[in-house]
């Protein structure tokens, strides 16, 4: 197969599945209200999907090395079809095992995630594009299919009912297995891997990223981004509309505004991000796309301002993941990339449970706007100053792979 082919099958594939898993955030939230009308079933719902999204991320990978990146990839979204497909039955089984087969779903979904990533660098490689190129674009894809797959959701439950929508789903993870077990064909690696026991494989995993101090220090900046990301829209967003706009579209609105500025800056850096220093590029965007949104949220009540501030953010943002995937593509010697990318998700998604409590703390100790200017302070030092101090080198590749620590 056309290695160019090859990868845009891949990368598509990867999309049609993250359009589905849009489509079910919707969908399974309406059908715990509409089954049990409770929104304390629909949080317990929603923690159930993701504690075992994070786990699977890092825990599991040691066994997709050891089973292979492309089978793996193939069987658990086969799984998580058969898993998604039963979810819309959930009405006739019970909230107990609705629970059990979205806690399913969200530790399938996590696994093969992580490895259909660690499929993309050989497969660009070979096409010969470059690693920034694919990240920043399909950083750009992952995020247009968000707003179109939430949009979609909420569209086909109006047209076809909430257990058609969520078969939808099931159809989207059938269609990539198909597609990756017929179209995907990595070349076998020249050395294959050592076998390692499970717990020696996955420190050796940990052990990487403990000696790379720049992708560290990335992980642990983004993770801190994602944790005030998701305070805002859980929290500080949602009390500013009601107080200023008075109008839930606001909220929308804003939203929909950030996201539009960050279409636009992948569009930007996926032209420019080659020519671009990574170091100073990756800390201008985390300190212009968190802090100055939470000071516009605080200083002004002016909606014109806080669009124009979260535009300006949005186009911001759009250069730290893809910086960020190009350094552990790059970075991390190819027998542990299925390892320590599993590992880096889950480093980088532990900000988001956290905010989500930050954002409720902060307003009941302090008050929307005191906290919205503490936090912006609090921001600004958690996502930059550990950049300034490390001064992470992430133009260069890591000089020498990290072998597995002993069991």
């Amino acid at each position: 197969m056309n290695p160019r082919r090859e990868l845009y099958t891949l990368v598509g594939a990867d999309l049609l599945s993250n359009l589905g898993t849009r489509i079910s955030v919707v969908a399974i939230p309406w059908l715990v209200l509409e089954t049990t009308g409770s929104p304390t079933r629909m949080g317990l719902v929603a923690a159930a999907e993701t504690l075992p999204y994070m786990l699977s991320s890092a825990l599991a990978t040691p066994w997709a090395d050891r089973f292979g990146v492309r089978r793996t990839s193939v069987a658990v979204d086969a799984a998580s079809a058969a898993a998604m497909a039963v979810v819309a039955l959930a009405p006739w089984l019970g909230f107990g095992t609705l629970l059990v087969l979205v806690a399913v779903a969200g530790g399938l979904r996590g696994i093969g995630d992580r490895v259909k990533h660690v499929l993309f660098k050989p497969a660009a490689e070979r096409a010969g594009v470059p690693l920034i190129r694919l990240t920043s674009t399909y950083d750009g894809l992952t995020r247009g299919m968000t707003l179109f797959g939430a949009v979609l959701g909420g569209l086909l439950i109006d047209w076809v009912g909430v257990t058609r929508a969520i078969w939808i789903d099931a159809a989207t993870f059938a269609a990539c297995a198909l597609l990756i077990g017929v179209l995907v064909r990595p070349p076998a690696p020249a050395q294959p891997a050592p076998r390692e026991s499970y717990l020696r494989a996955l420190r050796g995993g940990f052990a990487y990223l403990r000696t790379d101090r720049t992708l560290l220090t990335m992980l642990i900046v983004v993770s801190a981004s994602n944790m005030f990301a998701n305070a805002s829209v859980a929290v500080w967003i949602p009390l500013w509309v009601d107080r200023v706009l008075g109008d839930p579209a606001g909220f929308g609105l804003l939203l929909g505004v950030f996201s539009a500025g960050a279409l636009l800056g992948n569009l930007l850096f996926t032209v420019a991000g080659t020519r671009l220093p990574r170091g100073t590029t990756f800390a201008f965007g985390l300190a212009l796309s968190g802090a100055p949104r939470l000071l516009a949220l605080a200083l002004s009540d002016d909606l014109v301002v806080v669009l124009v501030v979260t535009f300006v953010s949005g186009i911001a943002i759009a250069a730290v993941n893809p910086l960020l995937g190009a350094a552990l593509y790059e970075r991390v010697p190819a027998p542990l990339q299925t390892r320590v990318l599993g590992i880096s998700g889950s480093v980088a998604f532990l900000g988001l449970p956290v905010g989500a409590l930050l954002g409720g703390w902060s307003v009941a100790v302090l008050g929307l706007t005191p906290a919205l200017l503490v936090m912006a302070v609090a921001c600004l030092v958690l996502t930059v100053a550990p950049l300034l101090l490390n001064r992470p080198t992430a133009d260069r590749p890591a000089a020498e792979p990290v072998a597995s620590t002993p069991a």
